[in-house]
């Protein structure tokens, strides 16, 4: 049914029942990961930036961590290179490293934060880097098979250290940070960092209320393609164990799990191609995805 169709009296009912979510959220961070099909379609992103706005209006301090990965695979093909990944991280060499930086710390992270501005509110975008915020160290990762070889994958990085004052600062200010995943280690050398690790820690260190992660599957899904939810950081070592969890999801599902272990009151993974997911999950009792919880 178009908008403009729905009566007056029901819409009213339908802002009424967000009321109590908005009372119990007020002040609370969100850090929101955003990604995926939610990133590429003109109508999902234009809602995104109207859900992130209206949390921020209602009164919660909505963090953005975006990722990139498609805008970064097109570059490379057309540079000629093609995106190689290991247990679900990027293989970063040296080119693929100026190419994540120009991507994310310029093409991607300043569309977000031009189309967050256009809806009325106040973006601010920083990679790792600006206020030495992110200090991050060299990932390895274990080798395809069972055995213990660890292998390097370039300049792929962990999050090391994260000084939170720069996000701090713009909280405060009213403004909506919007996070470039790269980071920079000892030598002042660039790194590029998952952005669901980021957004895990950054969570973390921000004490955030909610990790929203957005990503283009309705959530955790069983082997039998079911979809789980009230998951607790118990349940989701046991799909890990069972190889239930596994590929692209798994450095979603990892930081998740770490961030309701360190003190982050939970984490919903949801489908980011359903439009304004945010706020569905958010302000309504209607949730889009998985929901995993400390306990």
């Amino acid at each position: 049914m178009p908008l403009a169709a729905i009566p007056a009296a029901t819409k009213a009912k339908i802002l009424a029942e967000a009321l109590p979510y908005i009372q119990r959220f007020h002040g609370k961070t969100i850090v929101i990961k955003y990604g995926g099909n939610a990133m590429t379609d003109d109508t999902l992103k234009e809602g995104f930036a109207r859900d992130v706005v209206l949390l921020k209006l209602v009164g919660m301090n909505p963090v953005v961590v975006h990722g990139g990965g498609p805008q970064i695979d097109d570059l490379l093909k057309r540079m000629g290179k093609k995106g190689e990944f290991v247990q679900g991280m990027r293989v970063t060499d040296a080119e693929t490293m100026d190419v994540v930086e120009m991507v994310l710390g310029g093409q991607v992270n300043k569309q977000i934060v031009n189309l967050v501005n256009r809806h009325g509110g106040r973006a601010v975008g920083l990679t790792g880097k600006d206020g030495a915020f992110i200090r991050a160290r060299k990932m390895l990762v274990r080798a395809p098979g069972d055995g213990e070889a660890m292998i390097d994958i370039g300049q792929v990085g962990e999050v090391e250290a994260i000084d939170p004052a720069i996000v701090q600062t713009l909280l405060a200010g009213g403004f909506i940070p919007v996070i470039a995943p790269v980071g920079f280690g000892a030598k002042g050398e660039s790194y590029n960092i998952n952005s669901d690790l980021v957004a895990g820690k950054v969570a973390e260190i921000l004490k955030a209320e909610k990790l929203v992660v957005l990503t283009n599957t309705p959530g955790v899904l069983d082997k039998k393609g079911n979809l789980l939810t009230g998951l607790t950081a118990r349940k989701v070592d046991d799909l890990f164990a069972d190889g239930t969890i596994s590929g692209g999801m798994l450095p979603k599902i990892d930081s998740a799990l770490e961030a309701v272990k360190n003190g982050v009151n939970s984490c919903h993974i949801i489908d980011g191609r359903v439009e304004h997911a945010v706020l569905l999950e958010i302000l309504t009792n209607e949730g889009v995805g998985t929901l995993i919880r400390r306990r």
